[in-house]
């Protein structure tokens, strides 16, 4: 295992995956300049930045995917996603459907999500559930960097458009890598922590605000299972429905807003599926409904902690039989 930042696990990713296969190309907003070593290494033929054009992006992706290539794109803010909606959603996820399988769309769609970094509303909005509806794409969102690793090189494998998101406030957070090939497959949780009292569902930072409250929850004698859903679509029912039918209790935290978002999806599932096997009904644990502060203090608000968790799922167990 090595040591290193998110930033420079997705880096080495890239890097991987570029050498072991030369259909790997990569373009977007800044890309030549901030990975310096990515060109030096394969050339502007296959590292390019562009004009600031998302739309323009997005589509020259999608036609290169068409045509046998695999790009990965840097749209920098999740927000921009909103300039390249109809070359992503009606090109990328459809027309694999449309044209019967004659095309496919291996491409991977980068952007940063996340509060902590105090950006504001125009660069900071989670964005995960409206990709998660549309048909045709996977939506990816690691907490670690090994996962950060692992995750995007089988997101660049992949012969499906895949949204990679990548939480601000995770990219220079250190984590142990490992020295195999390390591809995780897509579709696949991961528990953090094991326990017999309630399950806590989430993804990307917030799992580690998840954890951090498993360990609060810990002092007053609740063992809480901590799940990290690592890719929200395909979304891991089974390691989620074992979890709620062991504990009884479930309670979904994300950072974005909890209205028609995946928490509601995760909620509906253990509902449908474990209703039998609940003790307390489910509980979920959101983001506000309303655009991000720019203020450092009003972002902190905004964001799930680990004592709101904690509180949350205490109230959860003491409800429950």
């Amino acid at each position: 295992m090595t040591q290193m930042t998110v930033n420079d696990a997705i880096g080495r990713a890239l890097a991987e995956e570029m050498r072991r296969d030369s259909r790997v190309i990569m373009f977007g907003e800044g890309v030549a300049t901030k990975r310096q070593d990515l060109l030096k290494e394969f050339g502007a033929e296959r590292i390019r930045n562009t004009p600031l054009a998302e739309g323009v992006i997005a589509g020259t992706a999608v036609g290169a995917a068409a045509m046998g290539l695999r790009p990965v794109i840097d749209m920098l803010f999740a927000p921009f996603l909103c300039y390249a909606m109809d070359e992503i959603v009606n090109s990328a996820g459809k027309l694999r459907y449309v044209s019967g399988g004659q095309f496919s769309f291996p491409m991977v769609v980068m952007a940063m999500t996340g509060g902590g970094w105090g950006v504001g509303a125009q660069h900071n909005h989670n964005l995960e559930a409206w990709f998660a509806h549309a048909p045709g794409l996977k939506v990816v969102m690691p907490s670690t960097a090994d996962d950060f690793r692992g995750l995007l090189k089988s997101s660049i494998r992949d012969d499906n458009p895949v949204m990679f998101f990548t939480d601000m406030t995770l990219g220079y957070t250190p984590g142990e890598v490992s020295e195999a090939d390390g591809a995780i497959p897509l579709g696949q949780a991961a528990i953090r922590r094991a326990g017999k009292d309630l399950t806590i569902v989430s993804y990307s930072k917030a799992v580690h605000a998840c954890v951090a409250a498993a360990q609060q929850l810990e002092g007053m004698n609740v063992a809480a299972e901590v799940i990290d859903l690592r890719t929200i679509k395909p979304l891991d029912e089974a390691t989620l429905l074992a979890s709620v039918r062991k504990t009884g209790r479930l309670l979904v935290v994300t950072e974005a807003s909890g209205l028609c978002g995946v928490a509601a999806e995760v909620a509906a599932l253990a509902a449908e599926k474990a209703f039998g096997a609940l003790k307390a009904p489910v509980a979920r644990l959101t983001g506000p409904d309303a655009p991000t502060p720019s203020s450092h203090a009003l972002e902190q608000a905004y964001l799930p902690t680990a004592e709101g968790i904690a509180a949350a799922a205490k109230k959860l167990v003491s409800a429950g039989g």
